[in-house]
């Protein structure tokens, strides 16, 4: 398993990572924007697109999902609970920080807690996190976690924005650090980390 980091993409800087199996397949997590870029960086490693996994349904995660779609064929996977967020401008909260065009996107496929997403070798554990949206997940991998904007180095995401829940976020905090592996975490925004050191360092986790 070769997981890429991809450059930060959108106007909030967000992270996605291409996840490549063995046989040149690949999983992308999350799709902030510029499918062009995306694609090409695909091409240049001879990567075959075929899943989507998205950690939440806001805008600077999903921007990029119709077209990569539509040029991939490739399936596209989120919570159940942020399925709608795809076809809904106002739920992905692009409106709301003033982004008018987002293209909607109507055929994914819907996951739950602890459901096992695979690709050839590759196998992702589905830990929902709810918190900063209802549909927030973390995908588990071997000894790596992308946590979206659930969990971030020494901070977390936000809860203020609509559809965000500071207690269930506490919650999904705890789930985290009851987890005895010290994943190394990837996320939606800023620099890699590692669940241990925020299990320390964190005083979001440590409270």
């Amino acid at each position: 398993m070769d997981i890429i980091k991809l450059k930060p993409l959108s106007v909030c800087a967000t992270n996605s990572y291409i996840v490549a199996g063995k046989q040149g397949n690949a999983v992308l997590v999350d799709a902030p924007d510029n499918a062009e870029y995306i694609l090409g960086e695909l091409d240049s490693r001879k990567l075959k697109l075929k899943k989507i996994l998205l950690t939440h349904g806001h805008f600077d995660h999903i921007g990029a999902v119709s077209e990569l779609a539509e040029r991939t064929d490739c399936e596209v996977l989120i919570h159940e609970a942020d399925l709608l967020n795809l076809s809904d401008i106002n739920r992905s909260l692009a409106t709301h920080f003033g982004l008018s065009e987002l293209r909607s996107y109507y055929d994914a496929i819907s996951f739950k807690d602890g459901d096992i997403i695979s690709l050839d070798e590759l196998q992702f554990r589905v830990l929902h996190t709810p918190g900063h949206t209802s549909g927030s997940v973390c995908f588990i991998i071997d000894d790596a976690m992308f946590s979206g904007d659930t969990l971030f180095a020494r901070s977390i995401g936000r809860t203020d924005m609509p559809d965000g829940d500071t207690m269930k976020m506490l919650q999904s905090l705890r789930k985290l650090a009851e987890l005895d592996v010290d994943y190394t975490i990837y996320p939606g925004h800023m620099s890699q980390t590692n669940l241990d050191d925020e299990k320390r360092y964190n005083p979001y986790m440590r409270g």
